[in-house]
């Protein structure tokens, strides 16, 4: 059984900081490509982050861009997501997801996922 547990969520002020960790099992983690989604209330599920199998190659949403950073450790099983810099509108519910199918960049296609977790919610105050 594949299961993704999101961890490090919370309630913080605008311009504070925090790290979101995905601790995955039930798969060999290496041959996935993880990406981070969130859903804010009344939204759409949007992509945030991806990386590849090795870590090597990352892609970001324009939003986040220069203020997040997707990291792997695939001794650890576990996919993070630092988050700096954060505004009232990164306020979302936010979830890791593994891709299975071997790519040339990382995904961000939600259709392209195959397991995801939870969620996790993270909440920016003004």
């Amino acid at each position: 059984q594949v299961l993704l547990v999101e961890s490090g969520g919370g309630l913080v002020q605008a311009g504070g900081s925090l790290r979101l960790s995905c601790a995955a099992s039930g798969l060999t983690f290496s041959s996935y490509g993880m990406g981070w989604f969130r859903q804010a209330p009344g939204e759409e599920r949007e992509f945030v982050a991806a990386i590849d199998r090795s870590g090597g190659g990352t892609y970001y949403s324009d939003s986040v861009k220069g203020r997040f950073t997707i990291s792997r450790d695939n001794a650890k099983n576990t996919v993070d997501l630092q988050m700096n810099n954060l505004k009232p509108e990164d306020t979302a519910v936010y979830y890791c997801a593994a891709d299975w199918t071997p790519r040339a960049l990382p995904s961000r296609v939600e259709g392209n996922y195959d397991y995801w977790g939870q969620g996790t919610q993270v909440t920016v105050s003004s």
